[in-house]
């Protein structure tokens, strides 16, 4: 959709040229934000242009035209070129080419590397053998055909043309098809599974007074078996033997398949032995067959006998054989058996196919071994095996679980430059991804999606909201949910636990429990992840009588509590300190068949330590040592806490010996609590001296740490001055953290570095990071600017994350003259600017009346790569419209209809609703 004639009315048509975001001679703070402008240099122009691609099926007429086209001196530099489609418009143009010389190059070009005619290029050959009544070539083009469908669609199309054929009768008379064609026929509609044709492809034949012989009767068992229809296979069965035919390996291999389809594998066994007494060899497809049964059954020890007794009936494994026995080992859990099988293989002289690594592939990214899967694909590469969209989409998957993102992307790339079309799994996998950290890239993906023709499926939409609602954008999640209703989809309970969830984690938890209470309309059943969430929206909120309500409805409605479930309710119970009642809530566990976890023992010995409390926190952790419940980073970190807290720094620093011997690494929360308590006993040297462990640990530190170093060191700076001022508001900053941004100087940042370099600990890229977002949080600009400087002196490269800092602080400063500066080097270097920085700069460009820069920076927006729709519900409605700004909205529509922005219908129609309404 491109445009709405419905909004025309209500928009100016006028548009103004873009200008320059940066002005010769402009006044700016961030000089230093400038980089060195790209080169570039004119690309050489080809010396043989090639012909036009619709000029191509023209040239070669031309050239057909002419005796001994054979040795024509363009030939060789058109090869290349010429598609099976140039070949289909060749013949289709020119119904009246004389019909050898049409064969005669048919045939030609089939012999050349690379090139396979499609039943398309073949139809309309076989339109010229027919019109010209050339039956003796026209039968074998037709069977050609018939063999070569690539697709099911492919396959409908050769069969209706069949069909067209068979209308004219003098035509069916003198070109009817043999019962060999039949059969070709009804084993491509097989192959695709198109088993309605087959049977009226049957009737036809028959009609036709075609006599099946045990080829078409076994083609037709094969069929209905590939379906589990083994009822309607026997029905072909019994044409065999009412012919006075035997069923042959083929038809018992096929019954074999058909039973184990219908996962029935016993009764595939009971033919597979009966095979022999019916005088049936048994071949390594009847094994092959019967064994990937048993592994879809999950007897996978069986199929290993079976596979090792093959030669007894002297059959060897095939590639497939192995195959499915590695993809059954691998689904059984049994990852390093099927790994060794696979690379056994080779070594028996049965070397891998492209569906065998494949599987290997996808084995080895869910063992987290990605790069080593990557290499395996470098492998089947090599080898000049043809990776699947399988293949990649698993490699994809691996990644992105992985959070690698730009590795993913890459094995994209790869897929794209091998000619493998990305399938909507492919997309799915990579807006997952990237709904982990960066939902606008996800929505990029969703443009792509619906560029290809891809439909978005339930998983792409909650994914989508999941990803919004992660970054807290829920009025974007409730967006999308509208869209998907609008595309026919319908919501399940995953989509409705994440909106719950979510808005119970900003406390909007009366409007969670309207949205629970709106799914019994819906025909939709809560979960128990949906009332956990909802459970823990009311214990976070104090409100335990609320969550005790649901939890009982809930077990009323037959929906059973999980630990999930209790520990919220025991986290609840805590947090208004009764533990006795918590300790009840524990036995209730129990006695619901409910076994405590690793969050239940942690919740209560927090509970416990804020109660200094030791001794029962420490039974209780023997108690979970002793059930099997091994503690984790969150259990000792609580410990740790509780001793800094009172000063037993031993003891402390003991609880972090401990976690290491079991092997349970201290996180940044553990390291900083233990730097924070050396700190306030004034030991800071010490207080460094855990810094440089954490970095020795390859334990990033949090802003929290850097923060506490600071508050240190100006309380140093305080004592060495004498200064009471500044004694009491590093007094006041033992409280509020963020007094440490506000009061903090540039100077006091290098002598943290200094400190730093000391200890061995050398500020790095996240160190800067931290202390310049935090610092632009609080609007201490000038101090960040610098600091940035700083970085970039050092060499650095500020990632985005800083950029967006400095670019939000500008803009809620209303120096919005930096802020697109910010902007500017931003979209030069690929980042992507935040909306709602985006959003506050133009209306404050609209609020300055500078109306030109306004449209200037959205027209650069509009080249950032964002989705559509996001620009238009965070731009438009929740910064223009909102702000009463109509008409200026129906400009920015108009720029984004003219650069062929596509926008949902129901993006239009509130942007409809909001102009209106303005």
């Amino acid at each position: 959709m491109n445009g709405s004639s419905s909004i025309a009315t209500v928009r100016t048509s006028a548009m103004r040229a873009p200008a320059a975001i940066i002005k010769p001679g402009e006044p700016f703070h961030l000089r230093c934000f400038l980089t060195k402008p790209f080169s570039s240099s004119p690309s050489s122009l080809p010396i043989d242009p090639e012909p036009p691609d619709h000029d191509l099926p023209l040239l070669l007429h031309s050239i057909l035209s002419k005796p001994n086209w054979q040795k024509h001196p363009s030939l060789p530099k058109l090869i290349p070129s010429i598609s099976p489609s140039h070949v289909h418009s060749l013949f289709s143009l020119n119904p009246y080419l004389l019909p050898q010389t049409a064969l005669d190059f048919s045939y030609w070009i089939s012999k050349k590397p690379n090139f396979m005619h499609s039943v398309y290029s073949y139809s309309a050959l076989l339109n010229i053998l027919v019109a010209n009544k050339f039956f003796g070539p026209a039968d074998k083009i037709r069977l050609a055909m018939i063999k070569s469908p690539a697709s099911a669609d492919e396959s409908r199309f050769v069969l209706e043309l069949l069909k067209d054929m068979s209308k004219d009768n003098e035509l069916h008379s003198r070109f009817k098809l043999s019962v060999r064609s039949y059969n070709f026929l009804l084993m491509s509609l097989s192959k695709f599974l198109m088993i309605d044709e087959m049977k009226s492809v049957y009737s036809e034949m028959l009609n036709d007074r075609v006599s099946p012989n045990i080829f078409t009767w076994n083609t037709m068992v094969n069929g209905y078996c590939k379906i589990g229809n083994v009822v309607e296979a026997q029905r072909y069965v019994s044409k065999i033997v009412q012919a006075g035919l035997s069923p042959d390996t083929f038809t018992y291999t096929s019954l074999i398949l058909g039973h184990c389809r219908n996962k029935d594998v016993d009764s595939a066994f009971r033919i597979f032995r009966m095979m022999p007494t019916k005088g049936c060899r048994r071949n390594e497809v009847s094994y092959t067959n019967l064994i990937h049964g048993l592994c879809e059954a999950g007897r996978v020890d069986e199929s290993i006998k079976l596979f090792e007794a093959m030669g007894d009936d002297f059959c060897y494994p095939t590639v497939r054989t192995y195959t499915v026995i590695i993809c059954g080992l691998c689904e059984a859990g049994r990852k390093s058996e099927g790994i060794k099988l696979f690379q056994e293989m080779s070594e028996k002289g049965c070397e891998p196919n492209a569906h065998t690594y494949t599987v290997i592939i996808d084995t080895l990214c869910k063992e987290n071994k990605v790069d080593e899967a990557r290499k395996m694909l470098g492998r089947m590469l090599e080898k000049g095996l043809v990776p699947s969209v399988v293949t990649y989409n698993a490699l994809i998957d691996g990644y992105c679980k992985h959070g690698s993102m730009e590795a993913a992307l890459e094995v994209l790339g790869m897929m794209e430059s091998n000619n493998c079309c990305p399938n909507d799994r492919t997309y799915n996998e990579l807006i997952a991804g990237f709904c982990k950290n960066n939902v606008h890239k996800g929505m990029v993906f969703l443009d792509k999606m619906l560029e290809l023709k891809l439909v978005p499926n339930l998983v792409t939409y909650n994914s989508l909201i999941h990803g919004q609602c992660k970054m807290g954008q829920l009025d974007n999640a409730f967006r999308l949910l509208e869209i998907m209703k609008e595309n026919g989809l319908v919501p399940d309970q995953w989509t409705y636990s994440v909106l719950i969830d979510s808005l119970c984690k900003v406390d909007r938890v009366e409007e969670a429990h309207i949205l629970f209470d709106s799914l019994k309309e819906k025909s939709l059943k809560a979960n128990e992840v949906i009332y956990t969430a909802l459970i823990d929206g009311y214990c976070k909120v104090g409100k335990m009588e609320d969550a005790n309500c649901l939890i009982d409805r809930m077990i009323n409605e037959g929906c059973l509590p999980n630990s999930c479930t209790y520990n919220a309710l025991l986290d609840g119970l805590c947090n208004i300190k009764n533990v006795k009642e918590g300790l009840l809530m524990v036995k209730k566990m129990a006695e619901m068949g409910v076994k405590p976890t690793v969050e239940t023992y942690t919740i209560l010995i927090q509970r416990m330590l804020k109660e200094s409390d030791f001794d029962h926190a420490h039974r209780t952790l023997d108690q979970q040592i002793s059930s099997g419940c091994q503690p984790d980073v969150f259990t000792y970190t609580a410990f740790i806490h509780a001793y800094c807290g009172v000063g037993r720094l031993k003891e402390a620093e003991d609880m972090m010996v401990r976690m290491n011997k079991e092997g349970v690494f201290p996180d940044s929360v553990a390291y900083t609590l233990l730097l924070d308590a050396y700190g306030c006993l004034g030991l800071t040297h010490s207080a460094f001296h855990v810094l440089k462990r954490m970095f020795d640990a390859g334990c990033e530190p949090s802003v929290h740490t850097y923060c506490l170093l600071i508050k240190y060191l100006l309380k140093e700076r305080g004592a060495r001055d004498d200064s009471h001022a500044l004694n009491m508001l590093s007094d006041a900053m033992l409280v509020n953290h963020a007094d440490v941004w506000r009061t903090m100087e540039f100077d006091i940042a290098l002598e943290l570095f200094e400190k730093m370099r000391e200890h061995g600990c050398v500020p790095n890229v996240n160190t800067y990071s931290k202390l310049i977002i935090e610092l632009c949080r609080v609007g201490r600009i000038l101090v960040a600017q610098k600091l940035f400087g700083h970085m970039r002196d050092q060499g650095m490269s500020p990632g985005e994350d800083v950029y967006n800092s400095l670019l939000r602080c500008f803009c809620e400063l209303g120096m919005y003259d930096d802020a697109t500066i910010v902007v500017e080097l931003m979209i030069k270097s690929g980042q992507l600017p935040h909306l709602d920085s985006y959003r506050q700069l133009i209306c404050g460009r609209y609020d300055q009346g500078d109306k030109d820069k306004a449209e200037t920076l959205f027209g650069g927006l509009l080249h950032c790569g964002y989705n559509c729709d996001e620009v238009a519900w965070k731009i438009l409605i929740d910064g223009l419209l909102k702000k009463g700004l109509a008409d200026r909205c129906t400009e920015l529509l108009s720029i984004m209809e003219k650069r062929g922005c596509r926008l949902h219908p129901n993006t239009y129609s509130m942007l409809i609703e909001g102009i209106d309404g303005a």
